[in-house]
């Protein structure tokens, strides 16, 4: 018992000494393109999870056999260049009408990743990793 309270104090004593050490901190300048890139990240994130949650795209999806909330956790996990790029295909698929297009971007990329092995969506894919 008493190594123990020696211990304990030979603890306290060296924290307590070491608390008066200076503390040092960086403050660099966050360039304005590094959050211009995040800003635009996020609203391309925002843009492809709104277009998933719509009516319509679940229906599509899962005309196509694909979970809505799994297309939504991919989104999730993908770089922000893809996120980017399928955000760019929303913008440029027509309003209101064809969105086959993107519905078969999203299947793919579901596809690819199944391959890699990054999910088990379909049951008629082989993973690499196996």
């Amino acid at each position: 018992m008493n190594i123990l309270r020696r211990s304990i104090a030979s603890l306290l004593i060296a924290s307590t000494a070491l608390m008066g050490l200076p503390m040092t901190a960086w403050a660099d300048i966050i360039p304005t393109e590094e959050v211009v890139s995040a800003a635009t990240s996020t609203v391309n994130r925002d843009r492809v999870v709104n277009f998933l949650n719509r009516a319509d795209v679940r229906q599509g999806l899962q005309a196509h056999g694909l979970d809505a909330e799994l297309a939504l956790q991919r989104v999730n996990a993908m770089s922000d260049p893809e996120v980017a790029q399928l955000a760019g295909r929303i913008d440029q698929a027509p309003a209101g009408g064809e969105i086959l297009g993107l519905l078969f971007t999203v299947f793919v990329i579901l596809l690819v990743t199944d391959i890699l092995g990054l999910t088990k969506v379909f049951t008629f894919t082989r993973s690499v990793r196996h």
